[in-house]
């Protein structure tokens, strides 16, 4: 299958909030590693939902593997009730937490007017950024970025519905160097918690789509 097809990676719907797993995750996950992806997965913010229980809720259903993509923060949305410096502490919560368990700096999904907005803080600068900027030739956002979701009208074979597409903005050799490393033992790691505080080709990716 995945010599006749240009799509190298799947990003697949994991979890939303801190109690709703997507109903046909654990089929779309297996599904996509056995036909040889490279397979991902995200997360979709909610803001009724706690950061600290949004990613244990996240790390308690979704176990990825070396080779996998790093875990994928979906955030498109801040409330209004509360100021941009608490909601990108919220975020980096997030953030932190996931990335202590992976080590592995999450991927931060957005549009890119709302990461100019949002999320333009300088603690942010180290995350893998993936844009959506539809139905246009080249992106406006002018920051550094990985993976761009250039359509949400994509369509694959075996595929009744629309399908988000992406690239990814480098080599194959660079995709794998982004991917989920090898465990370590524990005492080699030496790391430290912080909890204190869609289908895709290089030129032409994608995303599975959920079941809401």
């Amino acid at each position: 299958m995945i010599d006749r097809s240009p799509i190298r990676f799947i990003i697949i719907k994991s979890t939303e909030g801190d109690s709703h797993l997507d109903a046909r995750f654990r089929e779309n996950f297996y599904n996509a590693k056995e036909a040889g992806f490279i397979r991902g997965v995200y997360h979709f913010w909610s803001n009724n939902s706690p950061a600290r229980r949004q990613a244990y809720f996240f790390l308690a259903m979704i176990h990825l593997q070396p080779g996998d993509l790093p875990p994928v923060l979906d955030v498109e949305h801040k409330p209004k009730n509360i100021s941009t410096e608490e909601f990108q502490q919220n975020v980096l919560t997030w953030l932190h937490i996931v990335e202590d368990r992976y080590h592995v700096k999450p991927i931060i999904y957005t549009y890119y007017k709302f990461k100019d907005l949002y999320l333009s803080d300088s603690r942010f600068d180290d995350y893998p950024y993936w844009i959506a900027h539809y139905y246009v030739d080249q992106m406006e956002y002018k920051g550094k970025w990985k993976f761009w979701q250039h359509t949400d009208a994509g369509k694959l074979p075996g595929i009744s519905g629309y399908v988000d597409l992406d690239i990814y903005n480098g080599s194959f050799y660079d995709l794998q160097q982004l991917l989920v490393p090898e465990a370590k033992p524990a005492q080699e790691a030496g790391s430290t918690s912080r909890d204190s505080t869609d289908a895709a080709s290089l030129s032409d990716p994608a995303l599975l789509p959920s079941e809401e």
